[in-house]
């Protein structure tokens, strides 16, 4: 038996099928957009497997249930935004605003080397003396904007 022939005897494993490899897809590329198209073809698929209807008023069905269930899922996102749990996970340098450094090498010239936690950063700011405790104000790439605390 050929899979077109599995196909045209089985419409709603296709449907079933599809709905998984566009959920699959969503977890790949995440993009809040796949998920409802998924949903929507395991619906035409367990639909289609309950009441016999043909393939065409099937791709209908998909169709009308994926704009359907995209307008939903937007104004569901649009009205609930995900709110992540650590807005500044990847933000290395703005999570350091606020914290307190000590120098490690003289900032003259507005240059030198800070310590913070276990690592040493490049800093820029007033002249300092080894010890001086400062305070990070921002960032510049990898270099952290310090003034006294």
């Amino acid at each position: 038996m050929s899979v077109d022939t599995l196909f045209d005897l089985e419409p709603h494993y296709a449907w079933l099928a599809i709905g998984l490899v566009l959920a699959v897809g969503e977890m790949a590329i995440p993009g809040v957009f796949l998920i409802w198209m998924a949903g929507a073809a395991v619906i035409v698929g367990l639909f289609s497997w309950v009441v016999p209807i043909g393939v065409p008023l099937q791709v209908v069905l998909f169709a009308l249930l994926s704009i359907a269930a995209v307008f939903v899922g937007r104004r569901y996102l649009r009205d609930n935004p995900i709110v992540a749990a650590d807005p500044m996970m990847n933000m290395r340098g703005d999570r350091l605003v606020g914290e307190t450094v000590v120098v490690t090498q003289a900032i003259a010239g507005g240059s030198g080397r800070v310590r913070l936690g276990d690592s040493e950063w490049l800093a820029r700011g007033p002249d300092a003396v080894p010890g001086t405790r400062l305070k990070v104000v921002g960032h510049d790439g990898t270099v952290l904007v310090v003034e006294p605390v």
